[in-house]
């Protein structure tokens, strides 16, 4: 996959590349609606070899396939009714909002001790709470690749993360999503971060 490559400041396997390259993605594609630029790139993916029981490939390619359809500006619109909303979004994109029901609560306040402890800090510019899933997609690619004057995190760091403060909820994000009303190229977005999260969870658990 080559659209939203990571810089890669330090050497990593090409699994961990594909991984950091994901993370990448749904970290871009959940920030904001995606542009002309990016459907135009994701279009032009070479389409992945499907295999039986393989669905991330599957949902790659169709999500590959409804960016080559989708229209920059109904794009923005999706994402806006979805995520944003007037008063109160469709779907809330918070760990907060899934753990504990409500933003700003314990989950964000654990997540941001656990990554004062691994060394990373909020921009001061930054407009995204921590807890957010493309923050929280941002913060695994940089674990798994690492920065400069920063060596990728342990597997034991990225698996205590996921687990805590992604899949345990993004599951039951990536389910409301599929069934709104509003949802129509995040839908394959939603089946996209929910395949590949399941072969994350999998293989961290594994290691």
């Amino acid at each position: 996959m080559t659209t939203a490559r990571v810089a890669l400041p330090h050497p990593i396997d090409a699994t961990d590349l594909a991984r950091a390259n994901f993370y990448a993605l749904l970290a871009r594609l959940f920030a904001t609606a995606p542009d002309a630029a990016l459907l135009r790139a994701l279009a032009a993916e070479p389409r992945l070899p499907e295999i039986e029981n393989g669905g991330l490939p599957r949902a790659f390619n169709r999500l590959a396939d409804a960016s080559s359809a989708m229209d920059p500006a109904a794009a923005t619109q999706e994402y806006t009714d979805l995520f944003i909303g007037v008063g109160k979004s469709e779907v809330n994109l918070h760990a907060s909002h899934w753990l504990a029901g409500a933003m700003m609560e314990r989950p964000l306040v654990k997540l941001r001790s656990e990554l004062a402890a691994l060394g990373i800090a909020r921009r001061d510019d930054a407009s995204m709470v921590e807890d957010h899933l493309a923050a929280l997609c941002e913060t695994m690619r940089l674990l798994i690749a690492g920065t400069e004057g920063r060596l990728p995190a342990p597997i034991t760091d990225q698996r205590r993360l996921l687990e805590a403060y992604i899949t345990s909820w993004t599951f039951s994000c990536c389910d409301a999503i599929r069934h709104s009303d509003i949802a129509n190229y995040y839908r394959q977005v939603a089946e996209l971060c929910d395949c590949f999260m399941a072969l994350e969870r999998d293989a961290l658990a594994m290691d």
